[in-house]
């Protein structure tokens, strides 16, 4: 565990403020869930909880079909991180951040194709891994942004198959109903 050198005081309603620098580097936006850990030496341990995270094993599987289904390799993740891939190496994918461009996607509510993006600069969907995305799907459930299903691809200027858009789509429809009944 890293100290910060921050100190807070809980105010007489039991709250503690977590300090804005904390909240941009670990991005942390207001109305997200933290889950509280303690352990016997008395420290409190806050955790961003993952909703979509309670789906990974589900998550696996289904990038492993996906894969099979279009030999594209598959990343799903959650609103920071990836949580589940499939046709990459996934020492190399699991757990890391999603990029920026990947977050305003998902804000966005719609799907991405890179299909037509001659000239422009690929989007990639993980910081550190340069493998271009064809396809991003967010994740809805009840309402709220949780996550994306991500094609990743070797030519982000290839023509994109409406096949892999639609399952792209039910894939997160699918991941996104599962979690409302969780």
């Amino acid at each position: 565990m890293k100290a910060t050198g921050i100190v807070r005081r809980i105010d007489d309603l039991g709250r503690v403020v977590i300090p804005k620098e904390i909240r941009r580097t670990m991005r942390i936006r207001e109305g997200d869930p933290l889950e509280i850990f303690t352990d016997r030496d008395g420290e409190v341990i806050f955790k961003k909880y993952s909703p979509i995270g309670e789906l990974s094993e589900l998550a696996v599987t289904y990038c492993d079909v996906l894969v099979k289904s279009t030999e594209q390799a598959v990343i799903i993740c959650d609103r920071d991180h990836c949580i589940a891939a499939g046709g990459i190496p996934k020492k190399e994918v699991l757990e890391r951040r999603v990029t920026t461009s990947l977050e305003d996607i998902m804000e966005s509510r719609r799907i991405y194709t890179s299909h037509g993006e001659q000239g422009a600069a690929p989007l990639t969907a993980l910081e550190g891994i340069d493998r271009p995305v064809s396809i991003v799907a967010p994740i809805i459930s009840a309402g709220d942004i949780v996550g994306a299903v991500v094609f990743l691809c070797e030519d982000h200027t290839a023509e994109i198959p409406q096949s892999d858009i639609k399952l792209a789509t039910v894939a997160a429809s699918f991941l996104g109903k599962n979690m409302e009944d969780f």
